[in-house]
């Protein structure tokens, strides 16, 4: 793939990773080129910084100049015309995934972070623990964490973080982005059911985390989460070290002394005692990967805590946006009921005695869909308040496989609490401000831009 590549061209450049790709390539010396429909910043001026030409909208006339290698992004689908273009030409292409592979990762020592829940905080706070211990890693992280600015970066060291996705590669290859990433070091940090547009149902998942342990080399290893009954049946294998971590007893790396509070969280592994600026069960449970992979890497625990120390958290992962009236705003790109759920603890434990709203977007491609139907009631319960944006393009989803809205509330309100349905950001808006009181905490739970609303939420 590499050989002859003078000119690569990006169809779908705009998003975080394959504009950092971009960058990192021209730096290399290559001309660079791209392409998307909706051009705005902050990715519009990243590469308007870096002198990357950009076209809009997507046009066959973009691939005049004949690049060497063109790289065709996730979104991107059948009857794009320079994608037709590509194929009727014959042009060579490839996906992200394999551009990384080949590109940047090759060679290099690649740390995984994989699970259902928890990988953007767990990516973010391994590669800030190597950024603090002045490893320089790469890093391709689905997040913007505060000490790091960026989502994704491509340095010459070693070490490469990235965030592993099991969702598909790009139209022409169904398989799991992160088969095409070279693990050194896996981890694991849960398995639950998502993704209901590509995965039928849990063994689907199962299998495909299984094809990625395959390719674990003997000299590499495997961290999971010992207390994810989902995982038990997949790590029962010899081609590689394997260590569990978690909170029971027989767990390799075993968090203990386990104490939550508001500002952050303390548990020990053995003799040592660490202390994050994280809340929460499932945040303690990231920073033991996290700890348990560092030490592997040969950082002390010193170190390991001394970047804990310093983490300033992720965007949209329980981030307060501000505050209104004494009623605090905060965002979170939760959209699984088991995420929704454990934020909702966390919050509990970070504003005791706080009235807590919970309002949700069904925007991801699993949560407009019935799956969840039960789930969701469980987990939304666990507020004190909720309220239910309308479902994001449920005309594109079969009637039968569509998530019930009416049902939802009946059974919401079944629970005991108060709860609504609300075509709108205006109308949930309005309702949240005539309904709320001093001292509530409204937590918005969407895995997009939902319009704005916490923006208009602080408004009043």
């Amino acid at each position: 793939m590499i050989e002859g590549v003078r000119s690569v061209h990006f169809i779908g450049i705009c998003g975080t990773a394959m504009a950092s790709a971009a960058a990192a390539l021209q730096e290399r010396g290559i001309r660079v080129t791209g392409s998307d429909q909706n051009v705005y910043p902050p990715m519009s001026t990243f590469l308007a910084e870096r002198q990357i030409e950009l076209m809009a909208p997507f046009a066959e006339s973009n691939l005049a100049h004949k690049p060497d290698l063109v790289v065709i992004g996730n979104a991107i689908s059948r009857g794009n015309p320079e994608c037709e273009a590509v194929l009727e030409r014959k042009l060579r292409y490839c996906s992200l995934p394999e551009l990384l592979k080949e590109f940047f990762i090759r060679g290099k020592r690649s740390l995984i972070v994989t699970g259902t829940h928890g990988k953007t905080t767990t990516a973010s706070l391994l590669a800030w623990v190597f950024e603090h211990s002045g490893l320089n890693p790469s890093f391709l992280i689905g997040g913007i964490p505060a000490n790091l600015s960026q989502g994704a970066r491509l340095t010459d060291s070693e070490w490469f973080i990235i965030e592993g996705d099991e969702y598909d590669t790009a139209f022409f290859d169904k398989r799991s982005k992160f088969l095409h990433y070279l693990p050194e070091v896996a981890i694991i940090n849960n398995l639950e059911f998502d993704h209901a547009d590509i995965f039928e149902n849990l063994a689907a998942i199962q299998k495909s985390f299984t094809q990625f342990i395959r390719l674990i080399p003997r000299n590499g290893l495997l961290l999971a989460n010992g207390d994810e009954s989902n995982l038990h049946g997949l790590l029962d294998v010899k081609h590689c070290p394997v260590q569990r971590f978690g909170f029971a007893e027989g767990s390799d790396v075993r968090a203990q002394g386990l104490e939550l509070s508001g500002d952050g969280s303390r548990f020990s592994v053995g003799n040592f005692t660490f202390n994050i600026p994280l809340v929460g069960e499932l945040n303690v449970r990231n920073a033991l990967a996290v700890a348990a992979c560092a030490r592997h890497c040969g950082l002390t625990d010193a170190q390991i805590q001394s970047a804990f120390d310093t983490f300033r958290g992720i965007k949209r992962r329980m981030e307060v946006r501000g505050e209104i009236g004494g009623v605090t705003v905060v965002d979170d790109f939760g959209h699984h009921p088991t995420a929704i759920a454990e934020t909702v603890k966390a919050l509990r434990v970070k504003f005791p005695g706080r009235r807590l709203w919970a309002v949700f977007e069904p925007r991801s491609n699993t949560t407009r869909r019935n799956v969840f139907q039960h789930e969701l009631v469980n987990a939304l319960s666990m507020a004190d308040c909720i309220v239910v944006a309308a479902v994001a393009r449920l005309d594109q989803i079969k009637a039968e496989e569509r998530l019930n809205p009416e049902q939802l509330m009946r059974d919401l309100q079944a629970t005991g609490k108060p709860a609504a349905y609300l075509s709108d950001v205006e109308s949930i808006v309005s309702h949240v401000a005539r309904e709320r009181r001093a001292g509530d905490v409204v937590c918005v739970f969407s895995n997009g831009g939902f319009g704005g609303i916490h923006d208009k939420l602080l408004k009043g």
